[in-house]
């Protein structure tokens, strides 16, 4: 019976319009309780714009609304997202007009609730936002059309109902004009260009069928590009918002953008970018965006998810006063668009993000970290164990700081790429150690400085390595500049970390003790490893395209390279909370403690019988005295 109903349903001549209408409504009733319904309401009536009967919000008030920062620029980005998921799952009604409908359904997916309607719940929104980032235009045109007079009309006029029931008026119409849609010259291409969370929104509907005919409309997803600009801009705020919590405003961390903190934000947004594409004038195709996110930034759309829940949350709605003494209501005027219906700043000062910014790392640093370290093992959990310009640069050193850390760590070198010849005597030792073979260094088109910065996060605790590397399947090897870049862990070999007397190594076999007859003592590279050499004076990164080792190889530079840089800044921090902090203070506690107790030791504490051993000894005592003599 189930079957003959849905075989009817396909059967039956519906819109798209009244299918985007149903989906909505699914949406309002089974991804929110009914209070967040309310204050989704009251948040859209209170700012939205009315022509002819229709509610709908513009550029201005999504922006104001977010509090985005205006320094950033990336409003108008943000606008061209919200206006073709709001078209869901038709890409032939995108770009649609914001009304209450539509915003709804950029909520569900902005903050991945749809997973209470749709069938494949689990499937990642990456592919839809980056349709919703594309522009279809060879030119790379970011300018797109708003909403008209026309359209307005036109979808006013096409309202089969105008009562805001459930949600609110169905959406009836899109407005001409948008993207500007180029013909491919070549149709003959083949691509897998289902989107999976459409293809669950319809399936949910019974109307796979409607899809499939609204996908022959919309344009392929392998001609689409997203401007470098406008993923720039949108990087900035990502990297902005990645620490942001569920109803805490935008505008506590746009208080900390400075003019440094700007330069920082452009810094690794370009780092990032590069990975995309090293061309800057060049658009961002999908196949790229598909393999390097989620292995080297799943958690870049994150920060989305907080931000568009402030539009469940309305201060005219006060929780508090929801049974009054008074039957009468009182009316309140809407809130304006100078003080927004989000979260208002509180007069206390931000907690820190992290207790102190060291050399390399930075918010700016932190917020790039966490697009593929989740951020609730980040924000606030940092510790700084070891900092080479304030401990010195030694193995000693390193070693006091950071063994006594029983949780995961992040190390961070920074510095500059050394010339092919050594210049000097101990960069010449250096070059001796490795083995002869060298490939040519990564440099990157972008980046004219030779500055690189490398890192890995260790999934346990420092210890010496003798025979055996340390490290687990979540190890990662990663560089942050010029170019992002994460190297996942690899099962095919588990030298994943050495801790020796020889120095540090990411990847590498663990050293020898005592070189073997007949083989050289060269250090040994990994596939794709990085070693930092016992005096922390010099490092290297080695990528073989060929792979093989503890790391993955490299998705977007399918080339053989290797850096070798002179240490600037090292650093070592602690993932983890108080316990982790206090258990290490306590270790170090300790022992200073027995540091103190040998000290005394050596110094003989227990005087007296010091005395009687020295006197033993005839070294003190009364055998120098006059008469004392047995003749």
């Amino acid at each position: 019976m189930g079957q003959d109903q849905s075989q009817e349903h396909n059967a039956r001549n519906v819109s798209t319009e009244q299918l985007s209408h149903e989906l909505a409504q699914r949406f309002a009733r089974k991804c929110f309780t009914p209070l967040e319904i309310t204050h989704f309401k009251d948040v859209f009536r209170s700012l939205a714009d009315e022509q002819g009967g229709i509610h709908y919000w513009k550029e201005e008030t999504l922006c104001r609304f977010l509090v985005i920062p205006d320094a950033l620029g990336p409003g108008p980005v943000l606008y061209q997202m919200a206006t073709y998921l709001g078209a869901f799952p038709f890409p032939s009604l995108a770009p649609s007009i914001l009304t209450i409908e539509a915003m709804l359904k950029v909520v569900v997916i902005m903050t991945e609730r749809y997973g209470k309607v749709l069938k494949n719940g689990k499937a990642d929104r990456n592919k839809l936002l980056f349709r919703s980032l594309a522009v279809f235009d060879r030119r790379m045109s970011s300018v797109y059309e708003k909403p008209s007079k026309e359209s307005l009309d036109a979808l006013r006029e096409r309202k089969s109902e105008s009562s805001e029931s459930a949600v609110a008026s169905p959406i009836e119409s899109r407005y001409t004009g948008g993207f500007l849609i180029d013909k491919p010259s070549n149709d003959t291409e083949e691509e897998e260009d289902d989107d999976e969370l459409a293809l669950a929104a319809l399936d949910s509907l019974d109307a796979i069928e409607v899809f499939k005919h609204d996908q022959r409309a919309d344009t392929k997803i392998h001609h689409a590009q997203i401007p470098i600009d406008n993923f720039r801009r949108l990087l900035m705020l990502l990297l902005v918002i990645a620490p942001l919590d569920a109803q805490e405003s935008l505008s506590r961390h746009a208080q900390r953008l400075t003019e440094t903190r700007l330069d920082g934000l452009r810094r690794v947004a370009d780092s990032i970018l590069w990975s995309f594409t090293p061309e800057e004038n060049a658009g961002i195709f999908y196949q790229p965006f598909n393999m390097i996110i989620p292995v080297s930034l799943p958690f870049m759309f994150d920060g989305l998810n907080p931000l568009f829940e402030h539009f469940l949350f309305s201060k005219n709605i006060d929780l508090h006063k929801r049974r009054r003494k008074s039957s009468v209501s009182e009316p309140h005027s809407p809130p304006s668009l100078a003080s927004p219906t989000t979260t208002e700043v509180p007069d206390a000062p931000l907690e820190p993000l992290i207790p102190q910014e060291g050399e390399i790392l930075d918010l700016n640093v932190l917020s790039q970290l966490a697009f593929f370290i989740k951020g609730k093992n980040l924000f606030r959990r940092l510790r700084l164990l070891y900092q080479g310009s304030d401990a010195g640069f030694s193995m000693g050193s390193m070693e006091q700081k950071i063994l006594n850390w029983h949780a995961p760590s992040i190390l961070l070198v920074a510095g500059s790429r050394l010339p092919s010849e050594p210049s000097g005597t101990s960069e010449r030792a250096f070059a001796d150690s490795l083995p002869p073979k060298r490939f040519l260094d990564g440099s990157s088109g972008n980046s004219t400085s030779g500055r690189v910065v490398f890192g890995a996060y260790l999934d346990v605790p420092w210890k010496h390595t003798y025979k055996e590397a340390i490290g687990g399947a979540e190890s990662l090897l990663f560089q942050l500049e010029p170019i992002h870049e994460v190297f996942r862990a690899s099962t095919i070999s588990k030298d994943y970390a050495n801790f020796t007397k020889s120095g540090i190594s990411f990847g590498c076999p663990p050293p020898r003790t005592r070189p073997v007859s007949g083989l050289s003592s060269k250090a040994e590279l990994g596939p794709v490893s990085l070693l930092l050499d016992s005096s922390l004076e010099f490092g290297v990164f080695n990528h073989d395209s060929t792979g093989g080792g503890s790391f993955h190889a490299s998705q977007i530079r399918r080339t053989d390279w290797q850096d070798r840089f002179e240490i600037e800044s090292l650093e070592v921090w602690g993932c983890g909370g108080d316990e982790e902090a206090e258990k290490q203070k306590a270790a170090w506690a300790f022992e200073e403690r027995e540091a103190a107790a040998r000290k005394n030791i050596r110094m003989g504490k227990d005087v007296e019988s010091d005395r009687a051993l020295l006197e033993m000894a005839g070294l003190v005592g009364n055998h120098n005295a006059s008469g004392g003599s047995m003749g």
